[in-house]
C-alpha cells in the first residue's frame, strides 16, 4: 500500500473519486433531482447546492438532532429539503428568501417532497424578517447561503440565537476560488471576513468542509 504523503492535499478535484463516491453514497435521490430540474425550468439561477453538500446537510441536521433550525438563502428548497430529512420528526425549518418567485418555487418543493407541513417560508430581506423569529431562540442549526456581503452579519445573528453546541454552516466560503487572494469585490472581501470571525472570534470551534465551493462549519462553544 503506498505511504499517505506527510502534508496532504486540502480537497479532492479527480473527477474519477468523485464519480466513484458519488457510485456508493448516491448523494441526489429522484425527490432531489426533479426541485433541481424544476428550478431551472423556473428560471431560477443554477446556484443550489451541490448534491454532496445537501447530503451534508442532511447528515448534520441528524447528527445534531435537530429540531429548530434556519436557513438563510431558500432558492428552490433542495437545501431545505436535505436539512428537513435530517431533522427530527417534529422539527421545524424557517427558511429566509428574498425573492417571491424564489419561495413559490420552494414551496412546491417542499409540497412535493411531504416536508410541507415542517417549514416556515419567510419572504424579504433576511436581515430585517430574522427578527420574527428571535423570540423563538435558541436554534440548533443555521445554514448560510445567501448575498454574500451579508455573511458576517448573518454569522453575527447565528452567533446570538444559536444555542451552545448548536452549528453554524456557510456556503461558498472559498469565495469561488478567490478568499486567499488580496484583491477581491466586496462579496468576496465579505467572506474572507466571515471566515475570519468563524474561526478567530472565540465563540465556535470550526472547521472548513473542502468541498469545491467550501463549507464552512461551526459549532458554538460560548
Amino acid at each position: 500500500m503506498p505511504s499517505s504523503p506527510e502534508e496532504k492535499g486540502f480537497g479532492q478535484s479527480s473527477p474519477e473519486l468523485a464519480r466513484w463516491a458519488e457510485s456508493v453514497f448516491h448523494p441526489e435521490d429522484d425527490v432531489l433531482a426533479e426541485i433541481r430540474k424544476r428550478s431551472g425550468r423556473e428560471g431560477l439561477p443554477a446556484i443550489a447546492v451541490g448534491r454532496f453538500d445537501g447530503l451534508h446537510l442532511e447528515v448534520l441536521a441528524r447528527l445534531m438532532g435537530a429540531r429548530k433550525a434556519v436557513e438563510i438563502g431558500t432558492l428552490g428548497g433542495y437545501s431545505g429539503v436535505c436539512l428537513l430529512r435530517g431533522m427530527a420528526k417534529d422539527g421545524v425549518l424557517d427558511t429566509f428568501e428574498l425573492n417571491e418567485h424564489h419561495a413559490e418555487v420552494a414551496r412546491e418543493s417542499f409540497r412535493r417532497a411531504g416536508v410541507a407541513e415542517r417549514v416556515k417560508i419567510h419572504v424579504g430581506s433576511a436581515l430585517e424578517k430574522l427578527r420574527e423569529i428571535e423570540r423563538e431562540a435558541p436554534f440548533d442549526l443555521c445554514f448560510i447561503d445567501a448575498d454574500k456581503v451579508s455573511y458576517p452579519a448573518y454569522l453575527a445573528w447565528a452567533t446570538e440565537h444559536l444555542r451552545i453546541g448548536g452549528a453554524v454552516v456557510g456556503d461558498n466560503a472559498f469565495g469561488f476560488g478567490n478568499v486567499a487572494k488580496v484583491t477581491g469585490d466586496e462579496g468576496v472581501r465579505a467572506l474572507r471576513r466571515f471566515n475570519e470571525e468563524l474561526a478567530g472570534g472565540g465563540r465556535f470551534l470550526a472547521t472548513m468542509i473542502p468541498t469545491e465551493e467550501g463549507l464552512a462549519l461551526g459549532v458554538k462553544v460560548r
